[in-house]
């Protein structure tokens, strides 16, 4: 819970306008090709001979169908993965798009569905409804399976700690892979805070007004922006900012759709303090309007200081990055002393999720096709190309790593213990996304207050707990 004075700060709040909004041009979704083939219309289990080295019964020619989300990541890695897939078995058809559940699910629900999806982006398809309709295979066999660089070690025994766990909904049974290992928070640049503001990160809230104050007064660039299409990104940094001054039991009552874990003093003094960096000004311009791409370009030319993301940023927005920006992320500010929490709480999960279609032609090669994304040559060169962590224990130790990218384990070291991964934005996907997020970005509008949001979002938190034809994970 948060102190008194925590609270007391909405009546310093004096609601100011946000500049009308700026409207800029979304991104479209892009769809492409790679070498041909596809499934080979055998059987999900796989026909060929059952080893080791082939532990799912790939045909000798068994052609393999993926699909990627074609986002931050790009699909290079994948095609990567295909290339090997191709030296050891059939053809790869690899399609990659922005528009997943679009193009995903009426194949889904055809029964034709192709044999891999990295179901991801702002059109993932809710995992709980994939699962109840029995749509999506469990990967078990895959963790289980003999690892593509050492037989004698299992897949699980070669993955980061959680990673199983983020595919499980109630169960044993994993049903996703997340294959990125993604830190979530404040990013921002040291050359400019460091060398041009002469500041530090700021620990507290007040440092955190001054700071943004300072830049916007000094050298005419506003404190934050963010996705404001997709206003659950503040999530990144709102959420275990409530952890911080809360303590962990703070997400552990949004997890369980607790009543009134939505209007817990932590929660609420987070919402009040983001509510206050609009009600300065201290958002840019034109915010509410723009889009993930738009957010990060503006923030990238230096036109705002901080901004809420993961980890892909380094690579979605290289091209717009100044080569002596010094990438760095941030652990989310605090309130004051009397927080539950020392300065460091990271939000960081295994995230980006590969699933493989129960009723797929080749089920056994999206299963293999998975092994071989989890070899140690595979994953070294996901990170080595996106500037992002695997799920791969080890695979990046010796690496020359990006200055966002080294930041971002950097942050992952300091936080020790004190690393929060949301369930409920798994599990319940529909109040992540579309409550939350939206009451988000209705009080940094400035259409809702603080107050006002947090009770949107319990109420929706409520309906859902209510709902007997919501399946619970508790």
């Amino acid at each position: 819970m948060t102190s008194s004075s925590h609270l007391n700060r909405r009546t310093l709040l004096k609601r100011s306008a946000l500049a009308g909004a700026l409207t800029l041009p979304g991104v479209a979704a892009l769809t492409s090709c790679a070498s041909g083939g596809g499934g080979n219309g055998g059987d999900s289990t796989g026909s060929g001979e059952v080893s080791d080295r082939n532990p799912f019964g790939v045909a000798e020619d068994g052609g393999v169908e993926v699909v990627i989300f074609d986002g931050g990541f790009g699909d290079e890695y994948a095609r990567d993965t295909a290339k090997l897939y191709e030296e050891n078995y059939g053809s790869v058809t690899l399609d990659s798009t922005q528009e997943i559940s679009q193009l995903m699910q009426p194949r889904l629900v055809g029964g034709n569905p192709p044999d891999m999806i990295n179901n991801s982006g702002a059109n993932q398809m809710p995992h709980p409804a994939l699962i109840r309709d029995n749509q999506i295979a469990d990967l078990t066999e895959l963790f289980d399976a003999p690892s593509w660089d050492d037989p004698d070690v299992p897949v699980r025994d070669t993955l980061l700690p959680g990673t199983i766990e983020v595919g499980q909904y109630g169960g044993d049974a994993s049903y996703h892979l997340n294959y990125v290992y993604t830190v979530h928070g404040t990013w921002y640049s040291k050359r400019f805070l460091n060398d041009t503001l002469e500041e530090e990160f700021p620990e507290t809230w007040d440092e955190m007004i001054r700071v943004c104050e300072k830049a916007r007064r000094d050298h005419d660039v506003y404190g934050w922006t963010y996705a404001g299409q997709h206003a659950r990104y503040l999530a990144f940094s709102m959420l275990p900012m409530a952890v911080k001054v809360g303590g962990k039991e703070v997400m552990e009552a949004i997890d369980r759709l607790e009543p009134d874990a939505w209007k817990a003093d932590a929660v609420v003094a987070t919402f009040e303090a983001f509510e206050e960096l609009a009600a300065r000004g201290l958002v840019l311009p034109g915010t509410p309007g723009i889009d993930h791409i738009d957010s990060q370009t503006e923030w990238a030319q230096g036109r705002a200081l901080f901004i809420p993301n993961g980890s892909w940023v380094e690579n979605e927005s290289k091209e717009v990055i100044p080569d002596d920006f010094d990438l760095a992320v941030g652990a989310p500010t605090g309130l004051d002393s009397s927080d539950a929490l020392p300065y460091g709480v990271i939000y960081a999960a295994a995230g980006e999720p590969f699933l493989v279609p129960q009723n797929a032609k080749n089920r056994a090669a999206g299963m293999e096709y998975l092994r071989m994304m989890l070899s140690n040559d595979m994953a070294r060169n996901f990170t080595d190309k996106v500037a992002s962590l695997t799920c791969v224990a080890g695979s990046a130790d010796d690496l020359d790593l990006p200055p966002g990218l080294a930041s971002a384990q950097q942050a992952i070291q300091g936080a020790g213990d004190n690393i929060i991964v949301p369930r409920f934005r798994d599990w319940y996907a529909e109040l992540f996304i579309d409550h939350m997020g939206v009451a988000m970005g209705q009080m940094m509008a400035g259409e809702l207050t603080a107050a006002q949001a947090t009770d949107r979002i319990q109420q929706a938190a409520d309906r859902i707990a209510q709902d007997d034809t919501v399946e619970k994970y508790l």
